[in-house]
């Protein structure tokens, strides 16, 4: 077993990971390439650009709500290492089973000191105050949105139920639960308030700008640019990313996220432009992380070159 766990964690089959995860994420770009070529005709230059600039933002802002769980769980970790760790393992999960950037974030984050548990329980806390964050975007894009769904006012009644559950003395009791669950030793130490807020608050700020993305794209293909139809494109995207999160052993929950963006958009713009919307979308975030991935990795291998 420790001749398998040390090859699993030699150079060499690290960079054949990564470079199959590369190569995953990249046919999910070519897979679709006639259709994304005609959606990118139908849109002006500056607007892809624009789209795919703020795409690389969305992705930003989730490295930055992860590394504030991170340090607050352990020994701080440097930006430059909580960029790699993260970027590169987000890339990994364009891989099939759901959970290689698990694998990818505890392996890399055990060459800076970081312990597989904690890199595990960070990357699971990041992604539920994301859910958490996601669900209550969501439950007010569907009251207050354009498709006249005041009448479920009760939704929001859904939001003080999530504020307990990020509640830091819940919080640490249900994630101590989980690990004893598992028989794993407890954090080095509980999250605090102060973390979990601002974890939240990068979250909402990710949320916001991936709306943006969405939004731009649907008003570059002639769709009026509407308050009420961005509050949407917001919950909607938020809602989307939950559903395929929660559909983890499909690869970055391609197609089910599509579904449920397209669902929240439909009877808003036609038919058509909704498969252009989702389409498009998932394209520029999933080369936003290729490109935020391979910077990350470029930058490893031209720190490793300097030290040797």
């Amino acid at each position: 077993m420790r001749a398998v766990l040390d090859a699993l964690r030699s150079p060499a089959f690290r960079a054949v990971f990564m470079l199959a995860a590369i190569v995953a994420a990249i046919w999910a770009v070519i897979g679709n390439w006639d259709e994304v070529s005609a959606a990118l005709s139908r849109l002006d230059w500056w607007i892809v650009v624009l789209s795919l600039v703020v795409s690389i933002i969305f992705v930003i802002l989730t490295m930055l709500a992860w590394r504030v769980i991170l340090n607050d769980a352990g020994e701080p970790v440097g930006k430059g290492p909580a960029r790699r760790i993260f970027y590169v393992s987000q890339v990994a999960k364009y891989l099939p089973g759901g959970v290689w950037n698990f694998v990818a974030a505890a392996e890399m984050g055990a060459d800076y000191n970081i312990s597989r548990r904690r890199s595990v329980t960070v990357l699971l806390m990041s992604m539920a105050v994301s859910v958490v964050t996601g669900l209550a975007l969501a439950a007010i894009a569907i009251v207050f949105g354009p498709s006249g769904t005041s009448a479920y006012w009760w939704v929001l009644l859904v939001l003080p139920v999530l504020a307990i559950i990020l509640y830091p003395p819940v919080l640490n009791r249900l994630i101590d639960k989980g690990l004893a669950l598992i028989k794993r030793d407890r954090l080095e130490r509980p999250f605090t308030g102060k973390a979990i807020t601002v974890a939240a608050l990068f979250s909402t700020a990710s949320w916001i700008i991936a709306g943006l993305q969405v939004f731009l794209i649907l008003t570059g293909l002639g769709n009026e640019a509407r308050i009420d139809t961005y509050i949407l494109t917001v919950g909607g995207y938020a809602l989307a990313w939950v559903v395929g999160f929660l559909v983890f052993f499909i690869p970055a929950g391609v197609g089910v996220r599509e579904l449920a963006l397209g669902a929240t958009l439909a009877g808003l713009v036609p038919g058509g432009d909704v498969v252009v919307v989702v389409l498009l979308s998932r394209i520029l975030f999933t080369v936003a992380d290729l490109l935020l991935g391979l910077g990350a990795s470029f930058q490893m291998r031209r720190d490793a070159r300097s030290i040797t």
